[in-house]
């Protein structure tokens, strides 16, 4: 099946297109309400601690094995937003489930 495709020769005349004004967009203050973020889903992890292990290794572990982390009894745990570090704290128990207080707001660079 061949289809039939319309070219135009070098001689023809071609309209220019017409768009609408775009304005001057929204304003500034307007972007900044971060009300209309309020309800946007993020994935908070709490991360213990890490270690880089070989798949032997980690195949070999069993209930009760023990993972050494490259932290310390006692040391503060990263609070990660959607992979980006965001604060430092510590682990709490609340009613019986583990929390984490803040201690620390890491700034944005």
């Amino acid at each position: 099946m061949t289809q039939k495709t319309d070219t135009l020769s070098a001689e023809e005349p071609v309209a220019n297109a017409a768009f609408p004004e775009l304005g001057n967009g929204v304003d500034v203050g307007a972007l900044r309400d971060i009300d209309v973020l309020g309800d946007v889903r993020l994935e908070v992890t709490v991360e213990l601690g890490r270690i880089a292990m070989k798949v032997r290794d980690l195949l070999a572990l069993q209930e009760g094995a023990v993972v050494d982390l490259n932290r310390t009894a006692g040391a503060a745990v990263d609070v990660v937003v959607n992979g980006t570090l965001v604060a430092r704290g510590d682990v709490v128990v609340v009613d019986d489930e583990l929390g984490v207080r803040i201690t620390e707001v890491v700034e944005r660079r």
